[in-house]
């Protein structure tokens, strides 16, 4: 059996039996630093880390002595081993150690540590409860701390939100060299992740996410390696690839979703009964609600009258406040919660906005033919009868459509 194409032959075993955590360097050409950067995280563990542990060094096809480096570490330091791939790859030495790993939880970390290593059992602590499935570092949080020049600064949050908009990604930074995963979730996920250089993190957080998989996300401390040998061109054009790879085989169908959604993801909450909500409750919940709408509706059109003109700025009041209402009646007033018959009810909504946005046009319209140009207070008046008038008929409409369909 191979792990994205390397013989499992050519994957050394790990160092350390009954480790909780394996936390995996992939590293190429990294002589100069790799030792320093281990005996830290070494350290780290060894004093701040409550459970057994072992570091893994993938060596990815270096051509420097990064390989005999790490084998006099894995000498020198207990739980460190060192994994050789003949093949160059971030992605493939990262699948290849985890996969080869009998450690419950998976770690890795770029091996420079630009990540500070406190936010290392913030991390992986969600995956060993069992609260979550995956786990990342983040810079985008408000309260990371990041220290990058503005160049990269800008190319990853331009990246992220792409895959916000392409991917529908709902994860915030995806290239963060700061990750963990549950060894079951990688089971599962790693034969299905093609890339096996950079954009492989991506790949994997966004299988996750369609799987209905748990992601945990934590703010990190980040320093940004000024020796950092990634070609960021190079690297973003592949990830292009990958996005639009990836996007293909996600509307084509080609990946199976439905499967791993069944075997891994997490079952939705089940909907307590709802208790059927009263006529004299209902009245009074729906007339708070229709005095919340009424006032954001004044305020709107208010705020809007003098750039867009009256009817523009009604019918831009009338729909934001509409949407905004029949979601606060579906849940306020008629006890209604979950997504089943939303679409529904939002129609009825829309069908209620259609005839407010009649009645109070047409009100304005009179109003303008009586009067060439009435007053604001006058304007406002008529405005709030009509209203009045609309929101009557709205919880009639509403009623009907909603009191026998809760759920």
């Amino acid at each position: 059996m191979s792990v994205l194409g390397v013989p499992r032959a050519a994957v050394q075993a790990g160092p350390t039996a009954g480790a909780v955590l394996d936390v995996v360097i992939p590293v190429y050409n990294e002589e100069t630093d790799l030792g320093r950067c281990v005996r830290r995280l070494h350290a780290h563990l060894s004093e701040h880390f409550p459970y057994p542990f072992q570091i893994t060094i993938a060596d990815n096809a270096s051509v420097d002595g990064t390989l005999a480096v790490a084998e006099a570490l894995a000498a020198e330091l207990p739980g460190v081993g060192v994994r050789h791939l003949d093949t160059k790859g971030r992605g493939r030495a990262l699948s290849a150690a985890w996969s080869a790993s009998s450690a419950p939880v998976l770690a890795y970390m770029d091996v420079d540590l630009s990540t500070d290593l406190a936010a290392l059992l913030p991390l992986v602590a969600p995956l060993i409860s069992g609260h979550s499935d995956l786990a990342i570092g983040t810079r985008l949080a408000r309260t990371s701390r990041v220290v990058r020049g503005a160049r990269r600064e800008v190319i990853s949050r331009a990246y992220n939100l792409l895959l916000r908009g392409a991917l529908a990604a709902r994860f915030s930074d995806a290239q963060c060299g700061f990750k963990a995963i549950r060894a079951d979730v990688a089971g599962g996920l790693l034969p299905l992740v093609q890339d096996t250089g950079w954009f492989f993190d991506t790949e994997l957080l966004v299988l996750a996410q369609r799987a209905g998989l748990r992601i945990h996300e934590v703010p990190v401390d980040w320093v940004d390696d000024p020796d950092s040998r990634v070609d960021i061109v190079a690297t973003a054009l592949a990830d292009l690839r990958g996005m639009g790879r990836l996007g293909r085989a996600l509307l084509t169908g080609a990946l199976p979703l439905t499967e791993l959604r069944a075997q891994l993801g997490r079952a939705p909450l089940t909907v307590p009964p709802q208790v059927p909500v009263g006529l004299p409750r209902q009245l009074v919940r729906f007339a708070a609600v229709g005095a919340a709408s009424t006032l954001a509706y004044l305020l709107l059109f208010v705020a809007t009258r003098g750039a867009l003109g009256a009817q523009p700025a009604n019918l831009l009041a009338l729909l934001v406040t509409a949407v905004a209402n029949t979601a606060a009646n579906r849940r306020l007033t008629f006890g209604i919660t979950g997504r089943r018959h939303a679409g529904r009810h939002h129609a009825q909504g829309l069908l209620a906005f259609a005839l407010g946005l009649a009645l109070t046009s047409g009100s304005l319209a009179v109003l303008h033919a009586v009067a060439a140009v009435p007053t604001r207070p006058v304007e406002l008046a008529v405005l709030v009868a009509a209203n009045l008038a609309a929101t009557v008929l709205r919880f009639v409409l509403l009623r009907l459509g909603m009191h026998h369909r809760r759920g």
